[in-house]
């Protein structure tokens, strides 16, 4: 096994995306972070009874869209009639593939009432073969995501995708990746293994 250690840490800054939201965003690093394409951190924001601001219609194709969800109540919606709800430590992969056309806003009651939001929404480049591929939805609530604490219970980790502390992701991914949640207490350690071939 080789240890690596972290190369660089890139600087972000804010911007507005969608009708509004704020997000954090790195400063572009190129091929240092294919297969992603966006890293972004969504607030975290408190909103007013009346002021939540998601994303309305906007289209993707070629690439993948993650929405992990701390805070906050979105819904979804597309142009293939597909529609849902995420909520806290849910996870929406979605597959653009060839094409949709979706929406992501608050939901109904949490736009009425305000709240915080956070949450990150990480784009993943599908590999040309599969660019045109039917487009998909994997929505995973909560509690089906696998969750993993080590043997002294100081590190905690969510499998978004991946593998890490035992514990193997549910999400189909068009590419092996690994996207994991690591909560560690201060002065706790972690180590993973990452395979070559990714």
């Amino acid at each position: 096994m080789t240890n690596r250690t972290v190369r660089m840490t890139a600087p972000t800054h804010r911007t507005l995306e969608g009708g509004g939201f704020p997000v954090r965003r790195p400063a572009a690093m190129g091929s240092l972070m294919s297969p992603f394409l966006l890293l972004d951190e969504m607030g975290p924001v408190e909103w007013g009874p009346r002021e939540a601001i998601g994303a309305p219609d906007h289209p993707h194709r070629g690439f993948e869209t993650v929405t992990y969800l701390l805070e906050g109540a979105m819904k979804h919606a597309d142009s293939a009639g597909n529609r849902g709800n995420i909520n806290p430590g849910d996870v929406q992969w979605m597959t653009a593939g060839r094409g949709v056309i979706h929406s992501e806003l608050p939901q109904d009651d949490f736009y009425e009432t305000g709240g915080l939001t956070h949450g990150f929404q990480i784009w993943v480049n599908l590999p040309s073969e599969h660019k045109m591929m039917q487009p998909r939805y994997q929505d995973i609530p909560a509690d089906q995501i696998p969750k993993a604490v080590s043997e002294d219970g100081r590190v905690k980790a969510v499998v978004i995708a991946g593998d890490a502390l035992g514990a193997s992701a549910v999400i189909d991914t068009v590419i092996p990746i690994q996207l994991i949640h690591v909560k560690m207490e201060p002065n706790s350690s972690f180590s993973h293994f990452i395979q070559s071939d990714l």
